[in-house]
């Protein structure tokens, strides 16, 4: 027999798994508490016992999409038969996955909740930190903060531009993201070899 507290539980991961679709298919607008009940199928007031609000609901999405992605980093940073190039360049890749396959999610990765703006910040840390030690461990640690700051903030320009159709493009010669990747993790990890 299941107990309460594991009912609570699994109605909660319903309606974050009944959000994130949600969100996939409609963006922001699309969620709400009323529309994820109705697409977890529990009661009216389900959703209202388990999140105080609709941002609530939004961080607990994000919060389990960096958790996702932390264990990723994790895993990668683990592989022992991976090159510290194709650990670097599989967990850039990951984050660029995100934003090509659920831009709305991405998005979300990166906002600021008005009710606590560090709310996703702070479940990106886990992440974020086995990305800095796999690229620490290519770099050194002296570099790997700078270096990791660019890769990120390269995987998100990556990102914006295939969402809005302009990678591929003639323009850039039909180079795509995964070029541009390969190019990035070349440069950084011949400088680490020269350090």
């Amino acid at each position: 027999m299941i107990s309460r507290t594991e009912s609570a539980a699994a109605t909660r991961r319903a309606l974050i798994d009944a959000a994130a679709g949600l969100l996939d298919r409609g963006g922001l607008e699309a969620v709400t508490l009323r529309a994820v009940g109705a697409e977890a199928g529990v009661t009216r007031g389900a959703p209202y016992r388990h999140f105080p609000d609709k941002e609530s609901l939004l961080v607990a999405i994000g919060t389990r999409a960096w958790d996702r992605l932390g264990d990723l980093m994790e895993e990668l940073r683990a592989d022992a038969g991976l090159s510290g190039e194709e650990k670097l360049r599989s967990g850039v890749v990951a984050l660029i996955d995100i934003g090509r396959s659920r831009p709305h999610l991405y998005k979300l990765m990166f906002s600021n909740p008005s009710a606590d703006p560090t709310a996703l910040a702070r479940a990106a840390e886990r992440s974020q930190t086995e990305f800095l030690a796999i690229v620490a461990d290519l770099v050194g640690e002296r570099d790997a903060r700078r270096y990791a700051a660019l890769l990120i903030s390269a995987a998100n320009g990556v990102a914006g531009m295939e969402v809005s159709g302009q990678l591929p493009n003639d323009k850039w010669g039909e180079v795509g993201a995964e070029d541009l990747i390969d190019t990035l993790v070349t440069m950084i990890a011949g400088s680490g070899r020269r350090s």
